[in-house]
């Protein structure tokens, strides 16, 4: 029987017809690759994937795949019962090692726990074939392990490859979005609301969000959709040259937000090679940053947890 060190160094492959996965728990449960009849779906690395530090920015990492954002997407310093405390870039838990509670063909399950906050992270991940495709059930629960309230946010961080003609669809009670970045300002400045699907950009022009740029574009914007709620807890891509569409589907009344990275080589801003991908990201809060508070605002009692779903469904487009 393998050791726990062993089981959190391996790389796990977990897969189901005619998608598979390959989770990294010794880097925070990452998922490295997911495909879907032969093409891979997720950004590759830009850099090795190695071990990171407690502050290590995330910019000069691999930044590739799909890791889980906790405490915070953004680095900032939180105001908690015990004092300030300081959160790095894209929070805790892509930079420590999962331990891997179980695990067969199809699934496979984790744990991790947070540094700067006492906070302990368990997520299960299971592949079931469907007529046209597969779904991959995410399940997730937050504990707060101390003995002090806590403040978190969380949200899903998977960099979903991209190419021109892809397509990104949201519900359509979806008309506007809160930006929260933009590259060169092309959209605007942080907090400007801005349309969907066609936004007016900074130079006066209007650009059509919902499809995907070139490659050499330069673009690089966050921007944020909901709360949503009722049967609009999902967003989708769709890329015709690959068929195959992916969709993102959710719990609003858990995570009622949708945040929404597109980038098409406009990130990282140093010299090197460039993301070009789409993030379709669930999550708590309409902000990546934990610091600003407001109605997202989520705080866990001494001992409490949460629990929230996901899914992804791989279809034949």
């Amino acid at each position: 029987m393998a050791s726990a060190a062993t089981e959190r160094e391996e790389n796990v492959l977990i897969e189901s017809g005619p998608c598979s996965a390959i989770v990294l728990p010794h880097y925070g449960g990452k998922i490295a690759s997911l495909r879907f009849q032969g093409h891979e779906l997720l950004q590759p690395p830009l850099a090795p994937i190695a071990p990171r530090t407690h502050d290590l920015p995330f910019d000069v990492s691999d930044a590739s795949g799909w890791v889980e954002c906790l405490p915070s997407v953004a680095a900032c310093t939180v105001k908690t019962a015990t004092g300030p405390i300081q959160i790095p870039d894209h929070g805790d838990v892509w930079r420590v090692p999962c331990s891997t509670t179980g695990r067969d063909a199809h699934s496979v399950a984790l744990t991790v726990s947070c540094f700067s906050l006492p906070l302990q992270l368990a997520r299960k991940l299971s592949f079931a074939e469907t007529e046209n495709g597969a779904r991959l059930s995410l399940d997730y629960k937050l504990t707060n392990t101390g003995d002090k309230p806590v403040p978190w946010s969380w949200a899903a961080h998977p960099l979903f490859t991209a190419a021109l003609g892809d397509r990104i669809v949201l519900p359509d009670s979806v008309h506007t979005l809160r930006l929260e970045s933009s590259g060169g300002n092309r959209l605007g400045s942080s907090g400007d609301e801005k349309q969907w699907p066609i936004a007016e950009q900074s130079n006066g022009t209007n650009t059509d969000l919902s499809w995907v740029a070139a490659a050499d574009s330069g673009f690089g914007d966050k921007l944020f959709a909901g709360p949503m709620n009722g049967d609009a807890g999902w967003c989708a891509l769709e890329r015709p040259s690959a068929g195959v569409r992916i969709k993102v589907s959710f719990d609003p009344s858990a995570t009622p937000y949708i945040g929404l990275w597109i980038c098409y080589g406009g990130w990282p801003e140093r010299p090197g090679p460039k993301q070009v991908c789409v993030a379709l990201e669930p999550g708590t809060a309409p902000v990546d940053s934990l610091s600003p508070t407001g109605p997202w605002t989520r705080t866990l009692a001494p001992g409490e947890s949460t629990i929230w779903p996901m899914y992804v469904d791989l279809e034949t487009l």
